[in-house]
């Protein structure tokens, strides 16, 4: 009896695309080290600096992480939360201005 291996091979992605990604994360942190290089300052600067940084965190997500080919509703329970945390960080951001008026009035009156 001559045994076989029926061993099944997972699905192969192109090298081309992992060297175009590579190249764009290149790309990226280059971009990135110039903000740094050039003295950009101020809000520019760590706007740059983010935009470059989520687009990075976004390839290496996409890509390497395979998120790009799977299904739906994991990309939803992968995404889903940090979204609903800068939600919820936008509307206790906008509570907090309300709390540090009122506390600045109420203790102000107090002494």
């Amino acid at each position: 009896m001559a045994e076989t291996d029926t061993h099944v091979e997972g699905q192969q992605h192109p090298l081309g695309i992992y060297f175009k990604i590579w190249a764009w994360l290149f790309v990226l942190s280059t971009c990135s080290y110039m903000v740094d290089y050039l003295h950009v300052q101020g809000y520019l600067r760590w706007t740059l600096i983010i935009i470059f940084m989520l687009a990075k965190a976004g390839l290496i997500v996409a890509v390497f992480m395979h998120m790009m080919w799977e299904r739906l509703a994991l990309l939803y329970a992968i995404l889903t939360p940090p979204v609903l945390v800068l939600i919820f960080t936008a509307l206790m951001s906008s509570e907090s201005g309300y709390t540090f008026v009122t506390r600045t009035i109420f203790f102000a009156t107090a002494s």
